[in-house]
């Protein structure tokens, strides 16, 4: 017999579906009373059960990953520097990005005003990102330094940012006892180099660099730059102590609407009318001598200037404020600068390797401007700057005048400098004496630790 397999009536599929509603309904309420009558630890242990088979890796959620705020989840990144010689086109071209795409972003980047790309330099960071490994970048990044970065986009319509940085200035205060330099004390403390130029703006007139004597001692308080959390550089200096050859110098940094500058205790400015010197950081390698031997000529002839020994390149600031009267070359004196002070003094600059730009006669300069490079052109036998002084149409050995002094500070306005002093005075003074560390202090003097800020101006 062959059995035959009946599809059953719609009324006996209702009552079927009718039952197992019903018996779903019920289950849920017997699952409902359960979890209000359970005890709390029993509802935890069946929530557990219930979460135990639920976990978050059924559903993967993947983190943005961000990379100078660009996402870069699923795409090519690579990061590197650039090289000698290296140019945007050399760089790129090879990766598959079109030189027609190079020079659209390079006009955009020009007529923007947002950067130069013939300005890219070696030993600088860059990035690339593309849609995935082996085609052409979308994004070309470039860091010209920390406190900001290029965003270069290669798309349909070519774009070009400029991100910068956020940056935080930390309180800092530092001292120590000058050994061998004053560079070298700050390298050995972590401090950065700035500090060393920042602590010469404020000394400069007053002190002599080139020949500071061994156990000289300083303390400073100055600002910190921070970018992501890395030091990037020095910002302001407020205050300074200096003591060197039994002589103690303080320079207070104080600003109002008719002064900003550096301030001695009795408010006299410690700028003065000529710099001690026309560079930074180096060392005196033959003085002023009227009977000096000639290295190269091989006969006695005055020396009649102050030689400074420093690496090619090295900047040469103008003395003082003046006008160019001269900047040209000659045999002996190589590339030179003169500048004319005011009707006593006079200034030369010889030897330089090149000339800083706009240098030509009747170019007004400031005191500190950059007006060229050390070299070695003309008569020398290394790299140096040949500082001569004029008084009065005679040359005289600038370390021995006794320089005019600065116009003093306005009686009215000595009240207001004296309440800013008082503060950075308590500042200083509550920095460790450099002479009298302990060595449990010496693990920590130096490094930056922040004092309690007063608050000042």
């Amino acid at each position: 017999m062959t059995k035959v397999q009946s599809n059953p009536s719609p009324n006996t599929r209702t009552s079927r579906a009718s039952s197992l509603l019903f018996i779903l309904s019920l289950f849920g309420v017997i699952v409902f009373y359960s979890l209000t009558t359970t005890s709390g630890d029993e509802t935890e242990s069946m929530t557990d059960g219930l979460e135990a088979h639920l976990h978050l890796d059924c559903f993967p959620i993947e983190e943005p990953i961000e990379k100078y705020g660009i996402t870069v989840n699923g795409k090519h990144f690579e990061e590197g520097r650039i090289n000698p010689g290296q140019t945007l086109s050399t760089l790129l071209v090879p990766l598959g990005v079109s030189q027609v795409a190079i020079d659209q972003i390079a006009r955009k980047a020009r007529d923007t005003e947002i950067f130069d790309v013939r300005q890219i330099r070696s030993g600088k960071p860059f990035a690339l990102i593309a849609p995935s490994e082996g085609e052409a970048p979308t994004h070309f990044i470039y860091e010209p330094d920390i406190f900001s970065y290029l965003i270069f986009h290669f798309g349909p319509e070519p774009e070009v940012t400029r991100v910068v940085r956020p940056t935080e200035k930390i309180r800092r205060q530092a001292g120590g006892v000058i050994e061998n330099s004053l560079w070298l004390t700050l390298r050995d403390q972590g401090l950065s180099d700035q500090l060393a130029w920042r602590l010469e703006d404020a000394l400069a007139w007053s002190v002599d660099f080139y020949h500071i004597q061994k156990n000289a001692a300083f303390k400073v308080v100055f600002d910190e730059i921070m970018v992501d959390g890395t030091s990037a550089g020095v910002g302001d200096l407020y205050a300074a102590w200096f003591t060197n050859g039994g002589e103690t110098y303080y320079a207070y940094l104080y600003e109002s609407d008719d002064y900003f500058g550096y301030f001695d205790d009795q408010a006299r400015p410690m700028r003065k009318a000529f710099l001690k010197a026309p560079v930074r950081y180096s060392r005196i390698s033959s003085r002023f001598n009227p009977r000096r031997y000639h290295p190269i000529l091989k006969r006695v002839k005055p020396h009649l200037g102050t030689d400074y020994a420093a690496p090619y390149g090295t900047e040469i600031y103008a003395t003082a404020d003046g006008t160019v009267i001269e900047a040209r070359y000659t045999r002996g004196n190589g590339r030179y600068v003169k500048i004319r002070h005011d009707k006593t003094y006079e200034t030369q600059y010889l030897h330089m390797q090149r000339f800083a730009k706009g240098m030509r006669p009747g170019k007004s300069v400031r005191q500190g401007d950059v007006i060229g490079y050390v070299g070695a052109t003309g008569l020398a036998t290394g790299p140096h700057v040949c500082y001569r002084f004029w008084k009065n149409g005679k040359q005289v050995d600038p370390l021995r005048q006794n320089l005019p002094p600065p116009e003093p500070m306005a009686e009215a306005e000595v009240p207001l400098f004296m309440k800013v002093r008082d503060i950075l005075r308590a500042e200083l003074d509550a920095i460790p004496h450099p002479e009298k560390i302990s060595p449990e202090e010496e693990a920590i003097f130096g490094t930056g630790e922040q004092l309690p800020d007063p608050s000042i101006l």
